[in-house]
């Protein structure tokens, strides 16, 4: 990007630094278009691509400005746009183009409405002094309205950032122009308004919209790229004498360019040399393309401060996301949202993170994730889903085939596999068996599960909640707990188990078990499968109808018909 200097002529290094350019009086962002070609039921501005909605890209680019007042024009699905205008900036004034078509109109519409907004503050001011009164010269009595330089953006362009616009509003105040305007230059530039520049000056003369230019105005590559600074008594003026004489009949903000001109004033213009930076959105194609070219510029900006994108292809990174130094992103990464990684975390492959905080030297392998807190030197995944409200403690582990939910998990606490913890609160340093499920649903509310710190669960636990596992306290595998275990207990909830003796060769006859069962019994004797608690409750059976168990050499129970 470069400044443009007096008369027109272009030099680089000639910006004033950032703080030494005033804040804009207002920023106006254009949201009233209806978008027909994107085909879509959602209002085009409210399209997202890097993790905001256009208009989201919009408005925290006017923001960096830091406007004395920031207004949003709507009109097509105005309840929608309106709505995510306020959600992003509640203090926004949001404005309603009436049915009067085009940018001009648009601005117009905001600029009555922020007049209006600056006399109210005015005039409650003065009423504390009682001040007011008629003007003999007939001016209004508190002034004209809007008083400095007006920042005019479209809603639709969403590479376009803050520093950009500060440079653009540096250049205005730096040249004392009365509009300046953000241009680029394209090899086609069919379809865009093109800017006419005064030979020798380099001033801007006129912006044609290319259905009212002529052929030899269809040549020029310089286009507007419906980015301005106007000065506010200058818009005022030239948006009072705007009509809609051209080929589509409506009221262009580019007419008050020549009204600028006519006044005597300076319109000049800031030629970026990134046609990206300013490339609006009209459909599906735009929106992949621009949000592909955004991804690239955001992974580009990590690596250069120290993150690792091991193949920025298939690696996906929010405009909110944070990343520290020495992060390393695998292939197949998203990052989404508000998603904070601190250094030496390693991040992938194939893993998608929502709103996730993810803390120092962790790793996520293969994980599904949002809303929740990964702490410092824990390991998740592969084929975990980490759902809202999960807090895993330090060098904590929740591993393959893992959900939780609303779920603390201490530190040094592990979940390693096949498990669901919902609704619960483990302590530090202890282990949740395979296969184990707190059960926090009855039908109708969910209750919460507590297992204490330095807790040992068997395997296939079910932890009916509400119910608590003390410190240091055991479950037995196979176990539904039901009680409480107090701390240092072993809770063990199981049926004794029975073995029901050639069950399979009279109920599953002709199968392939039933044949191997026949075959290992007529070679090894009829009880030489019986397990010893098998021997046990045979001999058992046996006694009750008066057969003599025996005892064979190994000191096992065995049955005998004989007489003693």
């Amino acid at each position: 990007m470069v400044a443009t200097a007096p008369h027109g002529e272009t030099t680089a290094d000639q910006t004033p630094a950032p703080q030494q350019t005033p804040r804009p009086a207002a920023v106006v962002v254009l949201a009233a278009g209806q978008g027909t070609r994107m085909k879509s039921a959602t209002p085009k501005v409210l399209h997202a691509l890097g993790g905001r909605t256009m208009l989201g890209h919009a408005m925290t680019a006017a923001g960096e400005l830091a406007p004395e007042h920031l207004a949003v024009v709507v009109r097509h699905e105005r309840e929608q746009v309106a709505a995510a205008a306020l959600d992003l900036d509640a203090g926004a004034l949001v404005v309603d183009q009436d049915e009067i078509p085009g940018t001009g109109r648009a601005v117009q519409c905001a600029l009555d409405a922020l007049d209006a907004r600056v006399h109210a503050t005015r005039a409650a001011t003065l009423a504390q002094s009682d001040t007011v009164h008629d003007d003999e010269d007939g001016e209004h009595p508190l002034g004209d309205g809007v008083d400095g330089a007006v920042v005019v953006l479209a809603g639709d362009i969403p590479l376009l950032d803050g520093a950009t616009l500060a440079e653009l509003l540096a250049a205005h105040h730096a040249d004392g122009n009365a509009v300046t305007i953000l241009t680029t230059e394209l090899d086609d530039a069919t379809g865009y308004g093109r800017i006419v520049r005064e030979s020798g000056t380099g001033d801007v003369t006129a912006i044609v919209e290319h259905k009212d230019a002529t052929a030899a105005q269809r040549e020029i590559r310089e286009i507007n790229s419906s980015v301005y600074v106007f000065d506010a008594a200058v818009l005022r003026r030239g948006l009072g004498g705007l009509g809609s004489d051209n080929a589509q009949g409506e009221v262009y903000l580019t007419d008050v360019v020549a009204s600028a001109r006519a006044e005597g004033g300076a319109v000049r213009a800031l030629l970026s040399d990134d046609p990206m930076l300013v490339e609006g959105v009209n459909d599906r194609l735009a929106l992949a393309t621009l949000g592909a070219e955004l991804n690239r510029r955001t992974l580009e900006r990590w690596m250069r401060d120290g993150v690792t994108v091991v193949d920025p292809a298939t690696t996906w990174v929010d405009a909110d996301v944070e990343l520290a130094p020495d992060v390393t992103l695998l292939p197949g990464t998203q990052l989404h949202g508000a998603t904070t990684v601190a250094a030496g975390a390693t991040v992938g492959p194939d893993t998608t993170l929502t709103d996730v905080e993810i803390g120092a030297g962790a790793t996520v392998v293969r994980t599904h994730g949002s809303l929740s807190v990964i702490g410092e030197g824990a390991s998740v995944g592969p084929f975990a889903y980490l759902r809202p409200g999960t807090v895993l403690g330090t060098k904590g582990k929740i591993g393959t085939f893992v959900e939780t939910k609303n779920a603390e998990i201490g530190a040094g606490s592990k979940v390693p596999h096949l498990s669901y913890v919902g609704d619960a609160v483990i302590g530090e340093q202890s282990n949740i068996g395979a296969a184990s499920v707190t059960v926090n649903y009855d039908g109708v509310a969910k209750h919460r599960t507590v297992i204490g710190s330095h807790a040992r669960t068997g395997a296939d636990n079910m932890f009916v909640a509400p119910v608590t596992v003390g410190d240091g306290a055991y479950t037995a595998a196979g176990s539904i707990i039901t009680r409480d275990v107090p701390a240092g207990s072993l809770g063990v909830s199981r049926a004794q188990q029975k073995n029901i003796d050639g069950w399979v060769e009279s109920r599953r006859p002709g199968t392939p078990a039933a044949e191997a069962a026949a075959r290992t019994r007529d070679a090894a004797g009829d009880d030489a499968t019986l397990a010893p608690q098998a021997k046990r409750e045979l001999a058992e059976h046996n006694a009750l109808n008066g057969a003599n168990p025996s005892t064979d050499d190994d000191g096992d129970a065995s049955a005998s018909t004989g007489s003693a």
